[in-house]
């Protein structure tokens, strides 16, 4: 069975967040590292976090943006190869960013021709 990728969208509150201490951020990067090696078979592109400043570009021009209001931000993403989504959800749902207070994952299929 062909896999199929997936575009899985990082998305946390909006506000000010607590920055980790450097024994938190030890710890995260080595749960980081044991579930990226269990997942390397899945994971295409790690993708990476997205800066906030970026362009809305419409057949008229471009504008600064995003600019809208709303809860959430998207703060990074990343691609993953799966058998369905059942299989995407699991390698998405025990990476450690997950479970960081307020943060969620969208998972999209990405469709081919």
């Amino acid at each position: 069975m062909s896999k199929q990728k997936y575009l899985c969208i990082q998305r946390s509150q909006t506000g000010e967040c607590k920055p980790p201490s450097p024994s938190q951020m030890e710890e995260m990067y080595a749960k980081f590292s044991v579930w990226k090696e269990k997942y390397k078979e899945n994971i295409l592109d790690m993708g990476g976090k997205l800066k906030a400043e970026g362009k809305v570009v419409k057949s008229d021009g471009a504008t600064d943006g995003p600019f809208i209001e709303a809860k959430e931000i998207i703060g990074g993403y990343m691609l993953i190869s799966a058998s369905n989504m059942e299989e995407a959800m699991e390698v998405v749902r025990e990476s450690p960013g997950v479970g960081m207070p307020g943060s969620s994952v969208e998972i999209r299929e990405i469709s081919t021709p």
